[in-house]
């Protein structure tokens, strides 16, 4: 759905599940199947470039499975309950704190790196 220039601009724009969100939803709520991507992507409407990279990255998370062509939820379920947790936890933290302003982030971050992220040679 288009949005206008001027809700563009403004950051205005329409909030919804994510693609990755959607993926885990679905593959869900279908726990008893295995899907190829391109059946997600029309189970969800999605972009297939954006379902891959989001099944990719799932992959990694080990929130679902692969075999061959095809993709399903993991069978660890308290995998898939502690990433929804997460994942709300934050939302929520979010909605009450207006989220991280990457800007003043920027303007009270100190000039010289941690000392974790320093060359050790330099130390």
């Amino acid at each position: 759905m288009p949005v206008s220039i001027d809700d563009f601009e403004a950051g205005d724009l329409p909030r919804g599940p994510s693609v990755p969100e959607q993926v885990v939803t679905y593959l869900y709520t279908h726990s008893n199947q295995a899907f190829t991507r391109s059946e997600i992507v029309t189970a969800i409407s999605g972009n297939p470039n954006t379902v891959g990279t989001a099944l990719s990255r799932l992959k990694d998370r080990n929130l679902v499975r692969h075999k061959g062509e095809f993709w399903a939820i993991t069978d660890d379920e308290e995998r898939v309950a502690a990433a929804y947790d997460i994942h709300t936890t934050s939302e929520r933290l979010d909605d009450e704190d207006g989220g991280i302003d990457a800007d003043e982030w920027d303007s009270v971050a100190p000039e010289t790196p941690h000392p974790s992220e320093r060359d050790e040679d330099a130390q």
